[in-house]
């Protein structure tokens, strides 16, 4: 049995903000994992979603695409559940995907996610917040 909690939370203007950024990067990583994973396999390679995220790692912090206007990385402003938690997602999803094709199910492959055409959310993990009031 999965549990989890759903807790609905009323956040200042500045913590609307950060959230909305964090949903973003997911979204971004998200995408970029998507992208990485079908150009590996389209060379005849298989994508493996830790694979991915090592690679991600290594360049996340020196890609002109993940650095900001002064040439900083970005993502260290945001929590790190953000941007690990979207490989194991995609890692799901692909499972997903292949396990209904097996069983002979109608099956989509995992898409990109676009702003305003998905639900923005992010993963934190249980001890990396805190509730107060």
């Amino acid at each position: 049995m999965l549990l989890a909690h759903r807790i609905k939370i009323h956040p200042t203007l500045e913590q609307r903000g950060y959230f909305a950024r964090a949903a973003g990067t997911a979204r971004r990583v998200w995408n970029w994992a998507l992208a990485e994973w079908q150009r590996q396999a389209a060379a005849g390679g298989k994508p493996n979603a830790m694979a991915l995220k090592k690679q991600f790692n290594r360049i996340k912090y020196s890609d002109p695409a993940w650095l900001d206007e002064n040439g900083q990385p970005w993502l260290r402003t945001i929590h790190r559940d953000a941007h690990a938690q979207p490989f194991s997602n995609l890692a799901r999803a692909w499972t997903r995907y292949f396990e209904q094709r097996r069983s002979g199910k109608q099956a989509y492959p995992p898409a990109f996610k676009k702003k305003g055409r998905c639900r923005d959310a992010l993963y934190l993990a249980n001890d990396k917040f805190r509730i107060e009031g």
